[in-house]
């Protein structure tokens, strides 16, 4: 198991999350997680939709000045 806990302590820690948050929260703190993960991943992987944009432009860019300066 990860972090050294066993199916004991898991039920013991969700029973007390249970007892804090109560049933009604726990989708909308199931789902703020999901979120943070899904943000930590993309993170993670490297770069945003903008940024490959402008790595494209960028690259487009070089490739005509590279041309000016063969042709002057």
């Amino acid at each position: 198991m990860p972090f050294g806990l066993h199916w004991p302590e898991i039920i013991l820690i969700l029973v007390i999350v249970l007892i804090i948050f109560g049933v009604g929260k726990l989708p909308q703190i199931g789902g703020a997680i999901g979120k943070s993960i899904n943000e930590f991943r993309k993170a993670r992987s490297g770069e945003s939709a903008d940024d490959k944009a402008k790595d494209k432009e960028l690259a487009k860019s070089s490739e005509a000045e590279t041309k000016n300066l063969k042709a002057g």
